[in-house]
């Protein structure tokens, strides 16, 4: 029985051009492993690109409300547009916990600048060790007194 297999073997291998030696088996693993990565890195780094923007989105409108909180004594009694800084990190820092972001909020008596940190759970990279993706956004708004400028 063992020579009738090893005949039939034979005949195939001869049919097909000869015998292989197994030297396409390391190329088709490497090219597998390659092309799971470069999907890995495709899929995770959008995924990751998504949340930075939409960290962005989060970080533009907490600074947005966080320049809202103008000092109203010292624009009633002077004209001068300034924030009130105390509430206007409090504007932000609200404006971030309901969003359901974790970030940092600064205020000076000009500009709201609030930044955004997120990470971002791989998909495919995690196979590799990469279990997430860290993202930063930061945004700055400024108070504008008119629509021409800063106190324009």
């Amino acid at each position: 029985m063992k020579r009738r297999i090893t005949a039939v073997a034979r005949w195939v291998c001869h049919r097909a051009g000869g015998v292989d030696g197994g030297q396409v088996t390391p190329f088709v693993g490497l090219l597998s492993v390659a092309l799971v990565a470069v999907a890995g890195l495709v899929l995770d780094a959008g995924l990751a690109i998504s949340a930075k923007v939409q960290a962005l989105d989060v970080a533009q409108s907490a600074a947005r409300a966080g320049a809202q909180q103008l000092d109203l004594n010292a624009y009633r009694t002077r004209g001068i547009t300034r924030l009130d800084t105390g509430r206007a990190v409090s504007a932000a820092r609200s404006w971030l916990a309901s969003a359901g972001m974790s970030g940092d909020a600064t205020a000076t008596a000009t500009t709201v600048t609030v930044t955004v940190r997120r990470d971002s759970r791989t998909q495919i990279l995690h196979l590799v060790g990469v279990r997430s993706l860290h993202v930063t956004a930061s945004a700055t708004a400024t108070a504008v007194h008119g629509v021409t400028g800063p106190n324009a």
